[in-house]
This record gives C-alpha cells, structure tokens and sequence, in this order.
C-alpha cells in the first residue's frame, strides 16, 4: 500500500512537472535553489560590467582572462575566510576582528622575515618562508583561541568581543612598527600571493584540472552506490550526466581560462634574461592557475569535508539548530565555539600569508575593511544569521560575487565611497532575501 501511494505522488508530482522543465531539473539534480541564484546573478554582474565598460568605455574589460584570473587571486583570500565565518554564523555569533586579525598577523609575519630570522639565519635562507607560515597560523589560532574563550567561558556576546578585536589588533598592528611598512618579504613567501611566479604553469594546470575532473566522476558514482546501499532515493540517470558533464565541463573551462592568460611581457624579458634564455616577447607562457587559488580550493575541500562528513560538523549545526538541545544532548558547546573560533584563527592567519604576500609587504592598514567582505560573503551564500543553516560551496562563492563587485566599480571608476554604499546595500539586500526564503521554507 505504501509504495503505490507513493508511486501515485510521484506521478502526479511528475504530471505537474510535466513541461515545466527548470522545476524538473531542479528537482531531480537536487541542485540547491540557492546556488542556481547565485551563479545567475554572478552572470549578471560580468556580463553587466563588461557590457558597461563595451559601451561607454569603447572595450569590455571585465571578461577578460586577465581580468578573471585577478579577480580569482583577489577572491581567495576572503574565500577562506568565509569558509571558516560560516560555521561561526551557524552556532549563532559572529566575528567583526577577522580583518584586524589579518593586519596583526601579517604585521608579525612581516617582522620576522624581514627583521628577526635573517639576523639569525641569514638573509634569503631557505627555512625563513616555512616558519613565517607557521608563525603566522599559530598566531592567528591563539588570537582566536582567546577570542572563543572569553565568548565560550566567561559568557561575553561575541558581538563584543570581537568588536572590541577589531580595534584593538589594528591598534597593536600599528604600535608594533609605529605605523611602518615592512618590505619586501622573502621571495619565497611572496609566491604564496600569486603574480607570474606564483602560478603553477599550464602542464600542471591541466594536472590539476584533470584530478578535479576524475573527483567529480567518483563523487557522483560513490554518491550513488551510497544511496543504492542505503536504499535511497535514485537521481534519473540523465540527471547524474548533466551533473557529470556541466561539474566538469566547469573544470575545464576554468584551466582553459587561466591558461589563456600570458605572462605579461616585462616579466617574460625579466624571466629570459636573469635565466639567460633566448625568448622573444612573442613568446607564450600561461599563468596557469595562481597559488592562492589553490590554496583556496584545498581550504574548501578540506572544510566541506569537515562540515558534512565528521561530528564536527554535526555538532555545529547541532548547536546552530538548538543550543539548549545540544548541550542536553551531551555535546560540549563551550568547547565546541572554543574549537571554532580556534579554527577561524586558523583559516584567517592562511588569509593574511596570502594578503601579504600578494602585496609583498605588511602594512597596519592590512585587511582593512575585509570582515565587512567576508560576513557578506557568507551571508550572500546562503548562511543564515539566525544560525542552523549554511554551505561551504556558498561562502566561496559568496566572496566571488563581492569580489567581482568590487572589481567591476574599480574597472568603470567608481570611487571607494560609492564602492562602500554598494557593498553596504548588497549586504541588507542578501539578509532581506534570507529571511524571506526562510519564511517560506518554514
């Protein structure tokens, strides 16, 4: 009786369908609603600057491999960040220091690589980069450590601690050089930021795209022998192609685009001389993808995995959904937003190597403004701010909207005020629509 009922809901269900193809894909890729939002205004916004810029500019910039291969070197910094201000969101607080803490932490980083370490390794040594990068995560962990102690311990909003974070780590980012600026920092490190030689070249693109491609394929066949041994519900086999066909054909366009971007000619002449090659400035060589990005892609590997696949994860969005539950349930919750905001440090402290490395400096004013960017990038993702609900996938695209924002009103010459009224507006708009979707979901 119950696999008739349902076989006769599901075939009115299709006969409603029926025509209506978008419900239809929907519905049997199970692709989230909220992605295929995103991903349309992202489309939007290129193809809206770009067309902005053909008309009263005379010439399209935005949608230019340069242009996008900038803007993705750009995104990774607050990509990772986001990441980590989505679980902190989920469990219902939120953190206004991360910027300060970027500014802080490259101040420390900048310090020790320029002024300490070479005094005792000497300059250019090979292990001043590595601890540089350590130095900076532990920094940015026991930053954030403190920070979950004083929300989770002694029961001050986060709201305030972190407030008060925000000005004080820029405060001691600039009395720890009196306001210099510290450079330039090792060359090692500076590839870390990506630029020509902190790409990875066209071969290993193609390596690396290839991987992806192959991940895909076994994420969607080990999904669906899961469901088959658990005796779930089956997506259409036409449904897991699109999926295949569209995961990968994603991939490759991205490797075919960074590799469509060639090394400027400046740096090809630099290149071949020091080198002592005999190259032309005809001559191609792709950027392939930049380091940055990659890191981004591993951070949000790394913490999709953590979210969906461990009791980690589960105990976030446990303590998202109900704290009081959670806590009668037996789950730690003190220590949990310890450990989360641990991690916050963590993925910040990444952010600020590749923040200063990119600019191959420190400087206090590092990162200036970047917590407004990465509690957008979240929020715009999907991360609800009443806690319970958020995507990793969502937070990094997310930081790809903002930052392509911001990108398009340099690129037609929108000053910083009017750059600052957009980012503030797009922000209310994306909590406007989140409570909107909540209200009908519920």
């Amino acid at each position: 009786m119950t696999d008739s009922s349902d076989h006769k809901t599901d075939g009115s269900a299709a006969e409603r369908d029926h025509g209506n193809f978008l419900i239809r894909l929907v519905r049997d890729t199970e692709v989230d609603p909220r992605l295929l939002g995103m991903l349309g205004a992202l489309a939007l916004i290129w193809v809206g600057f770009h067309l902005y810029g053909v008309v009263f500019n005379g010439n399209g910039a935005f949608l230019t491999p340069r242009n996008l291969w900038n803007l993705s070197v750009q995104t990774s910094s607050i990509g990772i960040m986001a990441t980590g201000m989505v679980l902190v969101i989920i469990t219902r607080n939120i953190d206004l220091s991360v910027g300060s803490m970027i500014g802080v932490i490259g101040m420390v980083m900048g310090l020790l690589q320029v002024e300490i370490l070479p005094q005792y390794l000497g300059l250019g040594h090979w292990s001043i980069w590595i601890i540089t990068v350590i130095a900076g995560i532990i920094t940015g962990a026991l930053i954030g450590g403190l920070h979950g102690w004083l929300i989770a311990y002694r029961g001050i909003p986060a709201f305030i601690v972190t407030l008060g974070g925000l000005m004080v780590w820029r405060g001691m980012a600039f009395l720890a050089t009196n306001g210099r600026t510290i450079s330039p920092v090792d060359s090692t490190f500076a590839l870390l930021g990506g630029g020509p030689y902190g790409a990875v070249g066209s071969n290993v693109s193609w390596g690396v795209g290839i991987v992806a491609c192959l991940g895909v394929l076994w994420l969607l066949y080990s999904g669906r022998q899961s469901r088959m041994k658990h005796d779930f519900h089956l997506r259409p086999i036409w449904a897991e192609v699109m999926l295949a066909i569209v995961g990968c054909g994603a991939i490759i366009g991205a490797v075919l685009l960074v590799n469509a971007y060639p090394w400027p000619k400046g740096i090809l002449r630099a290149y071949s001389t020091a080198h002592n090659l005999d190259w032309t400035d005809e001559r191609f060589i792709s950027h392939g993808f930049a380091i940055p990005v990659l890191i981004l892609c591993g951070v949000g590997i790394a913490m999709t995995i953590l979210m969906t696949r461990t009791r980690f994860g589960r105990y976030v969005l446990a303590i998202g959904g109900n704290p009081e539950a959670a806590a009668l349930a037996g789950i730690n919750t003190r220590w949990m937003i310890m450990k989360i905001f641990v991690l916050m440090g963590v993925l910040t402290g990444i952010a600020a190597v590749i923040a200063s490395a990119r600019l191959n400096s420190a400087t206090n004013a590092l990162g200036t403004l970047d917590e407004l960017y990465v509690i957008a990038a979240a929020v715009i993702g999907g991360t609800s701010l009443s806690g319970g609900v958020g995507k990793i996938y969502g937070a990094i695209l997310g930081a790809l909207v903002m930052q392509s924002l911001q990108s398009g009103m340099v690129l037609i010459g929108f000053d910083s005020a009017i750059q600052r009224i957009v980012v503030g507006l797009v922000l209310v708009l994306a909590v406007y629509l989140d409570i909107i979707y909540n209200k009908r979901v519920k």
